[in-house]
């Protein structure tokens, strides 16, 4: 009973996302999850996204979304951020999400039990059109961190901040 109730929990959020996402006015340029198996995130798992870029001259925002249920027992969340271009140079970053303030309170939108906190980065520019692959990998110090859903990747492209 609980395993068919979680599932029409989650396909009743991915419902509401969607209806969200879509009421938005701007179109994402690339927009994918990568859902954990029993909300486990182990160390050996790297969710990857490989994104087309063909046009240098646009600006783009990126947003890593990271979502967990209120029984995700830490206050924020470390992962890296591995980047690989086209013409194969790599970079690794590690970030911290914070998830709930001192007090416990919750730092992103919850909505029922989930709760989604973004790491943003904006006005970025590519440098070469071609392929880039970024990968995350979670960064706790603990082999395995359990309660989180899902982790996501999306690209919003817009022309010139300064022409605007």
């Amino acid at each position: 009973m609980r395993v068919a109730s979680l599932n029409k929990f989650h396909f009743v959020f991915a419902v509401v996302i969607l209806a969200m996402l879509s009421s938005c006015g701007d179109n994402p340029h690339f927009d994918h999850f990568y859902s954990f198996d029993k909300n486990e995130w182990s160390q050996d798992v790297k969710p990857s996204f490989d994104v087309k870029i063909e046009d240098t001259s646009k600006w783009y925002d990126l947003v890593i979304t990271l979502r967990t249920t209120t029984d995700y027992s830490y206050s924020n969340f470390w992962m890296f951020l591995n980047t690989e271009t086209p013409s194969g140079l790599t970079a690794r970053e590690p970030y911290q999400i914070p998830i709930a303030n001192d007090k416990g309170a919750w730092i992103g939108r919850k909505s029922g039990t989930v709760v989604e906190n973004e790491l943003v980065f904006r006005k970025r520019k590519f440098p070469k059109a071609g392929t880039y692959k970024f990968v995350l990998e979670q960064g706790i110090t603990e082999q395995t961190v359990d309660e989180v859903l899902n982790v996501g990747l999306s690209m919003f492209e817009y022309e010139d901040p300064q022409e605007n």
